[in-house]
């Protein structure tokens, strides 16, 4: 088995600290920069992104450091069958356009996921690394990015997946426990069923995925300090991604609302939920939540990504607003460990506390 320092190599990785892509606006080009400078790696979220805005973010992140950046796309989705539930959809967003002033809902419809046209912007971006979620990536597109020298990941939520992905070419799986806060980046099975409880932990998965594939396996899912980073290399991580730690940062482009949500929740206030995307993701609990999934009235939710159009008016209205009840405040278990600091900082102290821990445990 190679060594940890081997393993990091082999990735091309200075430090196991990954800041995770934030698709939406989070992983703003100031944060992936201050990440990178400071000893960590900084990926963009670019699931939401023209192929002419991925060029712009690569250029800004460039013009900031010369160190290597990575950028994630969702896998190529099919479009979505028919929507019987679109006027219950539509019914159950409408009071809260009203409360904000916003013109009535319309029905959305899907114009195709545009996959190519990123991963081509991708690419051509000076991106060192290119990761996946929601399936395993196009082979072509594995095999373009390794003709460039890219390396490339994959998310998996499952030992299934995992190993699919290894079959697929990656060059490391992302191990994402149910922990973690954001989108599930389950693509084998339901990830739906039973409203998640199915889940598996952080803790349990990675030590499984690490026993199943032979490439690196970077860990996912409620980490949010040194001790975390010290747990998952013990379990066989050769790094891990963090996200919900870095929502709070001074660089994040999260509206503040979602940032005083997440300072001020506790651990047991999140929940996995399908009512702002149509795909499973944990965030805080909120007023928004609980209405469009009430388990006592049918369900009201679009497949995705019809109900991630049919709510993003109502969420871009909320963030201007401060109106935190109304937002996808997606973040993970961890996430009273947060706080608000400069990113550069944070990867320090990230730094400094596994170091430390690794030295006490070592004894």
């Amino acid at each position: 088995m190679p060594s940890h320092m081997e393993s990091l190599k082999r990735l091309g990785l200075r430090s196991p600290v990954i800041q995770a892509p934030m698709a939406g606006g989070g992983d703003t080009a100031a944060l992936v920069a201050a990440v990178n400078e400071a000893g960590g790696l900084g990926f963009v979220g670019a699931a939401y992104l023209s192929d002419a805005q991925i060029s712009e973010r690569a250029l800004d992140i460039r013009n900031r450091t010369a160190l290597p950046f990575g950028i994630n796309l969702f896998a190529p989705t099919p479009a979505p069958g028919p929507a019987p539930m679109m006027s219950d959809a539509l019914a159950r967003v409408a009071p809260f356009h009203a409360e904000l002033g916003l013109a009535d809902p319309v029905a959305p419809s899907h114009v195709g996921d545009g996959f190519d046209r990123q991963f081509a912007a991708l690419l051509d971006s000076g991106a060192t690394y290119y990761s996946v979620t929601f399936g395993l990536p196009p082979a072509e597109s594995v095999s373009a990015a390794k003709a460039r020298g890219m390396r490339v990941l994959g998310t998996a939520t499952t030992v299934a997946e995992a190993v699919a992905l290894e079959q697929a070419g990656v060059d490391a799986v992302i191990a994402q426990g149910s922990e973690a806060g954001g989108h599930r980046g389950s693509f084998i099975g339901d990830p739906w069923k039973d409203r998640g409880a199915n889940l598996v932990g952080t803790m349990a998965l990675v030590p499984q995925v690490a026993d199943a594939v032979g490439i690196p396996v970077i860990a996912s899912g409620g980490i949010m300090d040194g001790r975390g980073i010290a747990a998952a290399l013990a379990l066989g991580a050769t790094a891990v991604q963090m996200g919900t730690v870095f929502l709070t940062s001074d660089e994040a482009g999260i509206p503040e609302a979602h940032k005083a949500a997440i300072l001020s929740a506790r651990e047991d206030q999140t929940r996995i939920t399908r009512a702002f995307s149509g795909r499973p993701a944990r965030g805080i609990v909120n007023r928004f939540m609980e209405t469009v999934e009430d388990p006592a009235a049918p369900d009201a939710v679009l497949p995705f990504p019809l109900q991630n159009t049919l709510t993003r008016p109502l969420r871009t209205a909320a963030g201007k607003a401060g109106r935190a009840e109304f937002l996808s405040l997606w973040a993970g278990q961890g996430l009273r460990l947060a706080q608000r600091r400069p990113a550069a900082e944070l990867v320090a102290e990230l730094l400094r506390r596994t170091e430390a821990v690794r030295r006490q445990l070592g004894g």
